[in-house]
């Protein structure tokens, strides 16, 4: 898309206005979502590193971290997010997670 057709798009400086504002009022409450979902995320650390503990597993599970990296590739392709940016957000998450177990355990 090239400057004229961005120009295009609003009729006015007000209606390009409400579309920013709208549009950062709806980034602030995703954010706030993807907050709540992390936690939500490694809230769930403590019943897998206790079923891992019971079960006698390692904590560190490469085919686990392996399938979720393989099905997040897949989702950013699929949604047009790029690959390598999103494969670093998981790795954070994935860090995360493990930072929790790892916590859990020398409680």
């Amino acid at each position: 898309m090239d400057e004229k057709e961005i120009m295009g798009l609003y009729e006015n400086d007000e209606e390009a206005q409400d579309v920013l504002q709208a549009s950062r009022k709806r980034i602030d409450e995703i954010d706030n979502d993807l907050v709540n979902l992390i936690s939500e995320r490694t809230s769930l650390a403590k019943d897998i590193v206790s079923a891992k503990v019971y079960l006698g597993m390692e904590i560190y599970d490469k085919s686990r971290e392996d399938e979720v990296h393989a099905k997040v590739s897949k989702l950013a392709q699929e949604k047009n997010i790029d690959d390598d940016i999103l494969g670093d957000i998981m790795n954070m998450l994935t860090i995360l997670s493990k930072n929790k177990q790892r916590e859990l355990l020398e409680e």
